[in-house]
């Protein structure tokens, strides 16, 4: 009987953290805006994942931890994504980061070192730019990871996005980050107030809300910058490796994150880790 009750109750609250996890990520995915830290909503999604492999039948294709954003916007024209666009993972202490690395060791079925690229990870609004022969033909949001939201003419107000590349593969989505730098952000924000109009809470909410709006004239004011560091289709390989692919897209125009580091074990990315903070 205990069982029953212990699942039962396991149960209301996977429903109630589901329903507080929709509620943010719709705020942050779709109103540019949240009313939870970080740390917090984190916090959420582990509580969510620890009762589902608890009980595993509550993480069904409705639960959050299946689904990546939220569905894109009503104001703008839909992209489907060739590739689908699926969202970073995490771990919160060294111990997760040493078992991650022991899995992708085991996938790979090697015994040797394996060299990761670390990075830093800017919060933005997450992008997906398409090149057809070396010209841009339209950008995406992420959008629910399988359909986002058409920003072509927004990103093409952004200075350090090229809009074509020499020696590019034939097709090529070059995904990554729009951001504000702190103190772009600083100035929208006192311009905001000058003109009696809302601050925004903070540079991602204020990146992902200049790059989403309906009149592009609006976004080109607002100094966004772009980090690409992934890919979706190519028809080519850029390169063998995550670090030679950072190198081919700085080559083509586009900004490294940096300062980046190229790590072997858990040791080198703590040490690096340490460093950013």
């Amino acid at each position: 009987m205990s069982d029953l009750f212990e699942q039962e109750s396991a149960q209301a609250r996977h429903a109630e953290l589901s329903k507080l996890i929709e509620k943010y990520d719709e705020q942050y995915y779709q109103d540019n805006q949240s009313d939870i830290n970080d740390g917090d909503y984190d916090a959420l999604r582990q509580e969510l994942l620890a009762i589902e492999k608890q009980y595993p039948a509550l993480a069904s294709e409705k639960s959050p931890s299946q689904k990546v954003g939220a569905k894109a916007s009503k104001g703008f024209s839909k992209i489907k994504h060739a590739v689908a666009m699926l969202s970073l993972g995490n771990v919160f202490s060294e111990e997760e980061l040493d078992e991650f690395l022991k899995r992708i060791a085991k996938f790979l079925t090697v015994t040797d070192d394996i060299q990761i690229t670390a990075e830093p990870k800017i919060d933005g609004l997450s992008c997906s730019i398409r090149y057809d022969n070396g010209m841009m033909v339209y950008a995406a949001t992420r959008g629910d990871g399988y359909e986002g939201e058409d920003i072509t003419a927004n990103v093409k107000t952004i200075s350090d996005i090229p809009q074509q590349i020499d020696n590019a593969p034939d097709i090529l989505e070059v995904r990554g980050e729009v951001y504000m730098a702190r103190s772009d952000f600083i100035a929208l924000n006192k311009a905001q107030e000058e003109a009696g109009k809302p601050v925004f809470a903070n540079p991602r909410n204020a990146a992902a809300g200049s790059l989403r709006q309906l009149d592009a004239s609006i976004t080109a004011v607002r100094k966004l910058k772009f980090f690409g560091y992934a890919l979706g289709e190519v028809s080519a390989p850029l390169a063998e490796t995550q670090w030679g692919v950072r190198e081919t897209l700085s080559g083509f125009g586009f900004t490294p994150a940096i300062p980046a580091a190229r790590c072997v074990n858990t040791k080198d990315i703590m040490a690096y880790y340490e460093d950013i903070n």
